[in-house]
């Protein structure tokens, strides 16, 4: 009798085990497919089956799918909760035996049925339900059955909660995706020229969207004589530090139309950063404005970011650009001071973000200003967009296989030698 006990008890865990692997595209098609393996299985000689789905918004359960070889109960049938104890009591034993109570459940040949809770408890104005309800009818509801549903039951929960995740997921990377072309669209063309300048902007993040953000600005207030270029870095990560990025590139645009002075632009912007992102206020940013003055003076501000590379093509020298304030959102009513650099023919200017300076290869060795400088004085005689692609292929066959990824961004400026 064990013996024959034990069996039956290992081919329900079998059932069990395939309830859970089964490939269906939905919960709906899950959920049929529970009933008819637990109905179409000898071993709990169960002679039909329903699914009933809670309306919270009536107080009643709609009758979802039925199946096996018992009287049909109409398709819109609707059991009201009040009138069925059972379904209240639900909740807190996850599976019942009862007789049946209903005279149309009863005149379809209904007289003893075993019920059981699947998926979320809902909580409603009446009272807590759960989600889905599954009721077996039988002559006979074997002990084995009934004990077997509560594990059924858990399972299926457990399953369902796989279906909602994997919906939260797809929906959460719809939003990425529509996010990812958004910022897509901000980011300028690659190339501008300017009076006798080269310059090439390049950006590859590290997810679909990322934190990094560069561009210029042309014609500001109508003043043709000057470009604004800009390089800004979230410290979060991913959709957070997009929307920081984006935050950052429409109060510059506004800030611009009005043709502030740039130590004005970033002691309101990083206000603006510490009164909007009370948890994830940390972004750095370069910022700076190339003339067609006759020195070709370049004015720039630099909160915190990466110190950018200036190489000289009169000595062969190279000079690196310290911060002239703190990054931006951390203290309000912080001051920046604005520096200049003067650009002479054959000189070169890149900035970058710290996911290039910072990029690591398997030893955690780190890309660091050196390598940048190397690949820049290597290649000083091509364009700003060969010494952009030069710089970008280096970083990323040196982290290829390291753990370590972040979004990279450089921006090189090249004086032309006429």
């Amino acid at each position: 009798m064990h013996d024959s006990q034990s069996k039956i008890q290992k081919r329900i865990y079998k059932l069990v085990e395939q309830i859970v692997n089964v490939e269906v595209d939905n919960e709906q098609d899950f959920l049929f497919n529970l009933l008819t393996n637990i109905v179409d299985n000898s071993d709990f000689q169960i002679i039909g089956g329903r699914i009933w789905i809670l309306h919270p918004e009536d107080d009643t359960y709609h009758l979802f799918a039925q199946y096996g070889n018992v009287k049909k109960i109409p398709d819109n049938y609707k059991l009201q909760i009040a009138d069925q104890p059972v379904l209240t009591e639900l909740w807190q034993t996850k599976t019942m035996l009862r007789k049946e109570t209903d005279q149309l459940l009863k005149d379809s040949g209904i007289f003893i049925y075993s019920v059981t809770g699947v998926g979320e408890v809902l909580k409603t104005s009446s009272g807590k339900y759960y989600q889905y309800v599954f009721g077996f009818n039988a002559p006979e509801i074997l002990q084995t059955f009934y004990e077997t549903l509560s594990i059924i039951s858990a399972v299926a929960s457990s399953r369902l909660k796989d279906f909602k995740l994997i919906r939260t997921q797809e929906k959460i990377q719809r939003d990425i995706h529509k996010a990812a072309d958004i910022q897509r669209n901000l980011f300028p063309d690659h190339t501008v020229k300017f009076a006798d300048f080269e310059i090439f902007g390049l950006c590859v993040p590290d997810s679909e969207v990322g934190g990094d953000y560069f561009d210029y600005f042309e014609n500001m207030e109508n003043e043709e004589d000057r470009l604004g270029i800009l390089v800004a870095d979230a410290a979060s990560k991913g959709l957070s530090a997009a929307i920081q990025s984006l935050f950052v590139s429409g109060a510059v645009k506004m800030a611009l139309k009005f043709s502030p002075k740039i130590s004005a632009l970033f002691y309101n912007l990083n206000n603006l950063i510490y009164d909007s992102f009370p948890l994830e206020r940390f972004v750095t940013m370069f910022y700076c404005e190339l003339s067609q003055s006759t020195n070709r003076l370049v004015l720039y501000a630099n909160a915190g970011h990466v110190e950018p590379i200036h190489y000289r093509n009169e000595d062969k020298s190279v000079r690196l650009f310290g911060s002239t304030g703190g990054i931006l959102g951390i203290v309000p009513n912080q001051k920046f001071a604005v520096e200049n650099l003067r650009l002479k023919p054959g000189d070169i200017l890149v900035i970058t973000t710290d996911g290039i300076t910072e990029a690591q290869n398997d030893n955690g060795d780190l890309f660091g200003h050196e390598r940048i400088i190397d690949v820049i004085q290597e290649h000083s005689e091509k364009s700003a967009n060969e010494i952009s692609l030069l710089i970008m292929e280096s970083v990323q066959k040196f982290s290829a296989i390291s753990g370590y990824n972040d979004d990279k961004t450089l921006i090189v400026i090249k004086r032309k030698i006429c």
